[in-house]
């Protein structure tokens, strides 16, 4: 299931991301979801429900030296305050800090939900493509 969320062309298009294949994408989350406490990835992933629903998923996870928040919601469910109240949700259970996040530079709704939560942008750059990402502007946000 949230594997089909990331296929999604318009949630990709916003995000500034290139979908994983399904082997890429199970091999990932076989190895988050072994590491049942994190120590090995120092990943804290948790699924979003709405409505009984899973709509998406959030997690905490080390990114370039630091602690960085990420999500995804089902287009669906956008425009509904999930992610706002995912991102809290999750900002509640996980106290490390600074706590950074980084959102398409296009991608307003995403940087809205981030600043509704605390944080606040430092930076904006290009950013060259990646294997997940296409060259964008990448808006860099921070939760002290």
């Amino acid at each position: 299931m949230l594997h089909a969320f990331e296929l999604d062309e318009a949630s990709n298009q916003l995000a500034g991301t290139k979908p994983r294949d399904w082997e890429t994408f199970r091999a990932r989350w076989d190895e988050i979801l072994a590491d049942v406490d994190g120590t090995k990835t120092g990943v804290t992933p948790r699924v979003i429900l709405a409505d009984g629903v899973v709509v998406g998923a959030v997690n905490i996870s080390p990114q370039d030296g630091g602690d960085s928040i990420g999500y995804w919601i089902a287009r669906e469910h956008w425009g509904r305050g999930i992610a706002t109240r995912a991102v809290g949700l999750m900002l509640g259970e996980c106290a490390r800090r600074p706590l950074y996040a980084t959102a398409a530079g296009h991608n307003h709704p995403s940087i809205r939900v981030l600043e509704k939560n605390g944080f606040r942008v430092v930076s904006r750059r290009m950013t060259p493509e990646t294997a997940r990402t296409v060259a964008r502007e990448t808006v860099t946000l921070v939760l002290e």
